[in-house]
């Protein structure tokens, strides 16, 4: 459970290959899919980002912080991509 309305299923290759007629591509080679879940603030970025490289995660990306934008990101044992965002709303540049 990521949050209240948002969950990940974390399954074995040859059990996830149940839900689909097509090949599952290899993350460390190739990406499928970039995930991106909103936070309420830095620390909580920085705080999720840390458990995640305590329980096996590593850095694919260094953190960028734009002032009114914090994103950091890390790739999962599988080699999935997740991007962990907090925005200013009230900082957002005029464009």
């Amino acid at each position: 459970m990521i949050s209240d309305s948002i969950f990940a299923m974390l399954l074995t290759e040859s059990y996830f290959q149940t839900y689909t007629k097509k090949a599952v591509s290899d993350a460390k080679t190739a990406t499928e899919v970039l995930i991106a879940l909103d936070a309420d603030s830095k620390e909580e970025v920085q705080q999720t980002i840390a458990r995640a490289v305590e329980s096996g995660a590593t850095i694919y990306s260094d953190p960028q912080d734009h002032g009114w934008m914090y994103v950091h990101s890390f790739a999962d044992l599988d080699g999935h991509q997740w991007e962990f965002i907090y925005m200013d709303q009230s900082q957002l540049p005029n464009q």
